[in-house]
Formats: C-alpha cells, structure tokens, sequence
C-alpha cells in the first residue's frame, strides 16, 4: 500500500516480537465481557481514560440502551430500513446531516442596549469549562494539546491590543459564495445575558454565523472549551479554510465545532497537516478524508507518533488486519483511531469466541468488514441478536456463517427489521431458515423497498416461481431483476413499487389514528 509503512510508524517494530507494553498493553484486565467499548490505549499516564465512542454506521441503541446524546437530545432510532443497510460508507450526498445540538429559534429582539451588569451573577449562572485542564479532556488529550501550546507558535492567536480595536470594528467576512457579512450592531443578546461576553469575540462569533451556528451553538461551545471563543478570527479563518479544502463540507463545519470546539486552536501546520497526512498514509483516498474528519474530529486531539500510530500498529500486529485493508477499516469506522482498541478486541473476540465458537480468522474477517462490531455493547447489542437467530432454528455454525458473511446483522434493529423480515420469509414468501445461510445478504436489504415489492410484482404478473420463493430474486438491481425475472420495463416496476409504498403508508397512518 503505497505510502504506508508499519515500519515507519514504529521504529523498533521489527525487534519486538508483540506490541509495545508501554504503549498497548491493557492497563486492567477486563472483568467483564461487556466492558471495554469507548475506552482508548494509553502511551502516557497510568490512570485509566473512557471517552464516549459515537459512531456514524452504528446503531445508537446497540452501543448503549436509552442513551441521549451530549446536550440532552435522545439520539436517532434504528437504523432506517434502506435498501443494503449499512453496507456501503455513506456519502452523505443527498441526506441531510444530522443536527447534533438544539436549534432553538429566537423571537425578534429588539435593539441591544448594553448594561451594566454585574460579573459575579452572570458567571453564578453559567460556568464555563477553563483551560486546557478541564473536564472535556481527558489527560493524552491535554498532553497532545499542549504541543500546540508554544507561545512563539501561536502568536497569531492571540486578541489585537486596544490599539486595533478600530482594525476589529470594521472586520467583515466574506464566505463562499456568499454576500459580505460585518459585524453585527447589537451583539448577541442572549449570549450576553447567560455569560460575561468579551467584545473581542465577536468578529469570531460573526464569522462563525456563516457557516449556521447560533447563540445557542455558541452557548454549548462555551461550556464544553472557553478558550475556543477566545481565538483571533483570522486565525480561525485560517483553519477552518484548510478544512474545507481539503473536502470538508461546509455543512459539516458546524457539527465538528459543536463536538470538537478546540479544532479553532490547531494550527494548521503543526496539527492539522500532519493528520491529514497520517491519514492518506493509510491509504485514505483525497475525496474520503473530509467525511472522516466530520465523523472523528476528536483524532485531531491525539498524537500522531504516540497515539494513532500504536493504534494502527496494533490493529495490524495484535487484531490481524491486513495493511491494505486498514484505509478502508479506518473509512467504515474513523473512530477505529480514537478508541481503546486492546480492550475493545479483546473483549468482543472473547465473547464470540466462547458463545458462537468464533475462529480468531473469522472475527478478523467480521472487523474487517464492519469494525463498528468493536464499539457495539456485547449485552444489549451482540447477544440479544445472536439469541433471535438462536429463536428462529439457527446452530452456532449457522450463525458464525451468517456473522461472517454479513456483520452487518449486528447493527440491526430486532423489533423493526430483523422480526419482520424473519415473519415475511416464513409467512409469504414460503421459504426455510437455512436459506438464510445461502443468501444473508436478504437480512440487510428493506422489506418495503424490495423485498416486498419484487415480491408482489412477480406475483401480480402470475410469474412467481412455485413452491418457496428463491432469495437469489433480490440480490440484483432493479435493471437486472426486470430483464431476467419480470420481463417488463423498469419504468412498470418503479410505478407498481409506489404505488404499493402509498397503499401500505395508507394503512400505517389508519392505524395510528
């Protein structure tokens, strides 16, 4: 793999028959099979360190049951029953982002008068989180952070003296594509009402605008980094601009502020350079670095010679992975980099191990096709679907076949996908359990976008197969599946499949009323 070297990441690798116990090794032996998830390898300190894992193809509900997300909101449902789910890296072409904050919409304000208030009972109200030793860093990241601390190196962050107020006063940002934006006349009233509002900052908080953050979004950066707001605007442009071009999306700018706010204080050739660079080492492609940044902009926090590059050394040493696999293990799961991958590893391979009699070869082959499998929790994520497939005539063997082929049954929903999917092969389409060895692929596709709809158009034109209806009719594309089996036009089958979508969401809303 080109540009790519596990030598290169850890000098002493070829000396050293395993890895690192300064480095990899698991501080604690797990105590139980269900721990692990969320937790990171430490090269440095010796108390233990949990951040939380949130990934982008799991299912929420698998990783933890009832968990809301980090300003109070319960996170999405399951995932959605789209066709192939959770087969491909998603694009996030067409879909519209997830929102990760409230959007509190404000009634208009009238003109600000600014008012004498006192300090001391705005900042009884809202405490922010100080410095770089405060609670939404854990102790690698501080160490990392301070790399970037040098006072030489980031003299551009620092605030003009009151001589370039005027400079400040008139500072416009100019987006892209969009119309001059200058600073607003009135401030931001709310946000001078819950905190003790620097007037410095708000060429940052305008420029911040651009890109949809609110008074709101500001409040939430506040609490989770002060000094992020603190930042000189031009520097922030700075950054923020070498994101977007490097295929960030301005879309996704405001997520990664919102989850990673201290982004605002790497610079861009001490910090954000270098990762990009470990991660095209990986054999990341230019166009996919961009939506792993917006997934995982806690990497940026790490190290890359004493954090990330053991992660990856392990993951190919310790787990198997084959190196011209890790770019795409890394693409299907960034944060991969940023957790506790020995405890992780051990736990899960443990678990199918001793429960479905896993080969150490055939988890490796379920990481490599789906390392989300390394965040989901083993009690209420791993068992719980390896127990229905038990329900419904499956041995271990079957079940190891199915896990293999298709990991991706992991992430899936028990109550609104895989029961129903289960129900309709028995009950319409006639067919057996054991089919589902041969064919799994039928477990990730969606019930209402093809399954049913190819079933009932076969059926409709009387040219359904006898006896149990074959699984192989819904693995190919639409095109196909009209040519071979239906003998008809795509148009013809596109028109019957909507009108069978509206029929049966007919039926749905007549039951909820």
């Amino acid at each position: 793999m080109a540009g790519f070297s596990i030598c290169a990441f850890v000098p002493a690798l070829r000396s050293q028959p395993g890895p690192s116990p300064e480095v990899l090794r698991p501080r604690r032996a797990p105590h139980s099979l269900s721990r692990g998830a969320g937790e990171r390898i430490d090269g440095r300190g010796a108390s233990s360190r949990r951040f939380v894992v949130m990934s982008t193809h799991s299912n929420p509900r698998i990783l933890k049951v009832n968990r809301k997300s980090r300003y109070g909101r319960p996170l999405s449902p399951f995932d959605s029953d789209d066709d192939e789910e959770g087969v491909e890296f998603d694009d996030g072409e067409d879909e519209d982002e997830e929102d990760w904050s409230d959007e509190d919409e404000f009634a208009e304000i009238a003109e600000y008068e600014e008012q004498n208030k006192d300090k001391r009972k705005k900042d009884s109200r809202r405490q922010p989180n100080k410095g770089w030793r405060s609670g939404s860093l854990n102790s690698r990241q501080q160490n990392d952070h301070n790399e970037n601390k040098n006072p030489a190196r980031n003299a551009a962050n620092t605030f003009p003296t009151p001589d370039h107020k005027k400079e400040y006063a008139s500072y416009s940002v100019i987006g892209r594509g969009k119309k001059e934006i200058k600073p607003r006349q009135h401030g931001f009233p709310r946000l001078s009402e819950e905190i003790d509002l620097d007037k410095r900052w708000i060429p940052l908080l305008d420029y911040l605008c651009t890109f949809g953050l609110k008074e709101s979004h500001f409040l939430q950066m506040y609490e989770r980094h002060m000094p992020s707001l603190q930042i000189n605007v031009v520097s922030a442009k700075e950054r923020l601009d070498y994101l977007l071009s490097i295929g960030v999306k301005n879309r996704d700018v405001k997520r990664i502020l919102l989850r990673q706010p201290q982004i605002l204080q790497y610079t861009v050739e001490n910090n954000l350079k270098s990762h990009v660079a470990f991660l095209m080492g990986l054999g990341i492609p230019n166009s996919r670095i961009g939506q792993i940044i917006a997934a995982a902009p806690s990497l940026f926090s790490y190290s890359v010679e004493n954090s990330l590059k053991p992660t990856v050394r392990y993951l190919v040493e310790e787990v198997g992975i084959k190196e011209k696999d890790l770019g795409k293990v890394v693409q299907l799961s960034p944060q991969i980099l940023v957790q506790r991958i020995d405890v992780s590893w051990n736990t899960r391979y443990f678990f199918l191990s001793k429960e479905i009699g896993a080969p150490r070869d055939s988890v490796v082959k379920m990481v490599t096709k789906h390392p989300q499998l390394l965040h989901y929790s083993i009690d209420d994520g791993l068992l719980p679907r390896i127990n229905f497939l038990r329900s419904i005539g499956m041995c271990n063997s079957d079940i190891l076949k199915v896990l293999t082929s298709l990991t991706q049954v992991l992430s899936l929903s028990l109550e609104d996908n895989l029961k129903p999917k289960y129900k309709y092969l028995i009950n319409e389409l006639r067919n057996e359990v054991r089919s589902l060895t041969k064919y799994p692929m039928y477990l990730s596709l969606s019930l209402d976008q093809r399954i049913r709809p190819r079933h009932r158009f076969l059926v409709s034109l009387k040219k359904a197969p006898n006896g149990p209806f074959p699984l192989s009719y819904f693995v190919p594309t639409d095109e196909c599946f009209c040519e071979q089996w239906a003998g008809t036009s795509l148009d013809k089958y596109l028109a019957f499949r909507q009108r069978l979508l509206l029929k049966d969401f007919a039926k749905k809303y007549e039951k909820q009323r």
